[in-house]
């Protein structure tokens, strides 16, 4: 696999190898001693989440309130996405950047979102569906939603119209208020969380 670091830190792109003959092909989307080495640490993958989605579908952004959140590898197995991840670790050098990506099921690319990264996809056709490989289990009261239209991130989701979106993404908070309100994750506490992660490889 071709692993690519983001303008994000602690954000990846992946690109398979792909094997094809007459039969169409093959490829090895996830191999965790491979990917541990490129990126530096460990990948435990404790559940698996699926995601069906008409066009226009805009899910996110989502993130999680505490620095060991919810790591992510995110491939789209038919259809395509525009995807985004932005950096909300307050502290962050990079804070406020962001990355989009197209992730199709053609290419087989995937996305490695890091604990503390916020993340969102636009659905660009009808039947989309997105896999996600997670390191934690979902734990109900920790995930952060972040308007993903706030003017102060300026996201390009360059949408012809009103995108598809559930009640709680469409009132999520803006990116001012999760930081008056303390609810962004500290970029310190994230750099200590994957340290910790790369002393038990």
């Amino acid at each position: 696999m071709k692993v690519r670091e983001m303008a994000v830190p602690d954000a990846f792109r992946i690109t398979p190898h792909k094997f094809t003959d007459s039969r169409g092909n093959f490829y090895e989307s996830f191999r965790h001693g491979e990917l541990a080495e490129e990126i530096g640490r460990p990948i435990p993958i404790t559940q698996v989440n699926y995601s069906v989605s008409r066009k226009n579908t805009l899910r996110g952004l989502h993130g999680t309130l505490l620095a060991s959140g919810q790591a992510k590898i995110v491939c789209c197995v038919r259809g395509a996405v525009l995807d985004i991840v932005v950096d909300l670790r307050t502290g962050s050098p990079t804070y406020g950047v962001y990355e989009a990506n197209r992730l199709d099921a053609e290419s087989g690319d995937t996305v490695f979102v890091a604990e503390g990264l916020v993340h969102g996809f636009l659905a660009l056709t009808d039947d989309t569906c997105v896999s996600y490989l997670c390191s934690t289990e979902f734990v109900p009261g920790t995930q952060l939603d972040i308007d993903p239209f706030d003017p102060e991130l300026n996201l390009p989701w360059d949408l012809p119209d009103a995108p598809l979106m559930s009640a709680k993404d469409a009132g999520a908070m803006s990116v001012a208020r999760a930081r008056e309100t303390g609810l962004l994750p500290d970029y310190e506490a994230c750099l200590a969380y994957y340290a910790a992660l790369r002393g038990t490889s």
